[in-house]
C-alpha cells in the first residue's frame, strides 16, 4: 500500500504552493465522484480511521471545512470536542422559552384576540415566568398573529359564537306546487337555534302577508317557550315579507330583530344551509300537489332532522334531546360494547324510503 502512495508523496514534495492548491482541488473533486458511486449513503469509519482523520484534520485547523467530504464539518467538530473532553458550545443570549410556554401564548392569543401586554399579565397570573414583553411579541409574530389587541366589535363569527345560546336565524324558502288553479308558488318560514340546531318551520302559505307573518312570529315564540330555548336575537334578511308587524311581535318581548346585509347569505349561513339540506334531501325529489302535500313533506323531514339525522356541524351526532339548551355529545356518541350482529340492524324510513335511519334492535 505504501508503494502505491509513494509517487503521490514525491509529487507533493516537488510542488509549489500553487500546484498544491490545484492538486488538492483535483483530489477533492475525484473524491466526490467516488463518493457518488458508493452504494451506501453514509460511510461508516472504524475507530482507527476516525482517529487518523482527527489527527490530520486538527493540524489543518479551520481550513478543514473546505476539504472534508466523508462527514460534515459539524460532525468533525463534535469528534474534536469529544476527544478533548469539552461540552457542547453554549448559546449566546437569553435562553429560549419552553415549548409549553410558547404554546400557551399562542392559545391565549387565538382564544381571546388580546395583545402581547395583556397576554403577559395573564402569564404572570398563571405564575409562568420569567417572560418578557418582547418574547411574547416575538412568539405572536412567529405564528402569524398580530401582537396588538383586536380592536372594534369583532367579526361576525365572534358575534354568532358569543350569542349562539340565545340567537335564532330565520329565512323563507319556497316551492312551486300544483293546485287545481294550476302551478303556484308556496312559501314557508324556517327558524333555527344556533346552539342546539333545533328548528321550527311554519305551515306553507300562498300569501305571506303581514297578518300571516304576525301569526307565525307568535307561533314561533310559543314554540321556543315550550322547548325552553331562549331567544334574544333573531336575524333575517331584507326580504320585504318581514313586515313591521312581524318585528313588533318580537319587540314586545324585548327581542332584537337584526337584518343582515343584502346578497350575503353567509351572514345567515345556518338557516341557509338547513334550507339547502331540506331541498336536496327531500323537496327536490317530489312533484308537490297542493299545500297539504307540501306541509307533509316538510313535517316529515323536520321530524327526521330533529330525531334521526346525525349532524356534521356538531361532531356527527344526533341533535340534543328536547328541552336541552346545550349540545351534549356524550349522550349519543357512546360506542356499544356488545358484539355487532347484522341481524340486529334495522332500517326505518320516511317519505317512501327517501329518508333512512339505521338502528340496533333491542335484544
Amino acid at each position: 500500500m505504501s508503494r502505491l502512495f509513494q509517487p503521490l508523496l514525491f509529487l507533493l514534495a516537488r510542488s509549489t504552493t500553487g500546484d498544491l492548491q490545484k492538486q488538492v482541488e483535483y483530489l477533492k473533486a475525484e473524491n466526490e465522484m467516488l463518493r457518488k458511486r458508493v452504494p451506501k449513503k453514509h460511510v461508516f469509519l472504524s475507530p482507527d480511521e476516525r482517529a487518523k482523520l482527527l489527527k490530520l484534520g486538527k493540524e489543518l485547523g479551520p481550513s478543514i471545512r473546505h476539504l472534508i467530504t466523508i462527514v460534515s464539518y459539524s460532525t468533525f467538530r463534535r469528534w474534536v470536542r469529544k476527544e478533548d473532553g469539552t461540552t457542547e458550545p453554549t448559546r449566546k443570549g437569553r435562553p429560549r422559552l419552553a415549548a409549553i410556554v410558547r404554546e400557551l401564548v399562542v392559545l391565549i392569543a387565538r382564544e381571546t384576540g388580546w395583545g402581547y401586554t395583556r397576554i403577559l399579565g395573564e402569564l404572570k397570573k398563571l405564575r409562568v415566568g420569567p417572560v418578557c414583553r418582547q418574547s411574547v411579541k416575538n412568539i405572536l409574530i412567529e405564528h402569524g398573529l398580530d401582537p396588538g389587541p383586536r380592536r372594534g366589535k369583532g367579526t361576525w363569527s365572534d358575534f354568532l359564537r358569543i350569542h349562539s345560546e340565545t340567537l335564532w336565524q330565520c329565512d323563507f324558502f319556497s316551492k312551486r306546487v300544483w293546485t287545481l288553479q294550476g302551478p303556484r308558488q308556496i312559501f314557508a318560514l324556517a327558524f333555527i337555534h344556533l346552539a342546539t340546531r333545533r328548528t321550527f318551520v311554519t305551515p306553507g302559505t300562498f300569501q305571506p302577508d303581514a297578518v300571516w307573518m304576525e301569526t307565525q312570529a307568535r307561533a314561533f315564540l310559543d314554540h321556543a317557550a315550550v322547548e325552553q330555548l331562549p331567544c334574544e336575537i333573531v336575524t333575517c334578511d331584507y326580504d320585504g315579507k318581514f313586515s313591521k308587524a312581524f318585528d313588533q311581535v318580537f319587540k314586545e318581548q324585548s327581542i332584537q330583530v337584526k337584518p343582515v346585509g343584502p346578497q350575503a347569505p353567509n351572514l345567515n349561513a345556518f338557516v341557509e344551509r338547513w334550507i339547502q339540506s331540506l331541498k336536496y334531501e327531500a323537496l327536490n325529489h317530489f312533484i308537490v300537489f297542493g299545500q297539504e302535500h307540501f306541509d307533509h313533506i316538510v313535517a316529515e323531514y323536520v321530524a327526521y332532522y330533529l330525531d334521526r339525522r346525525p349532524h356534521q356541524g356538531i361532531g356527527n351526532v344526533l341533535l340534543p334531546q328536547r328541552h336541552a339548551a346545550v349540545v351534549d355529545s356524550a349522550d349519543n356518541t357512546a360506542i356499544a360494547t356488545e358484539p355487532l350482529s347484522l341481524a340486529q340492524i334495522r332500517c326505518d324510513s320516511r317519505l317512501g324510503g327517501l329518508l333512512k335511519h339505521f338502528y340496533r334492535q333491542a335484544a
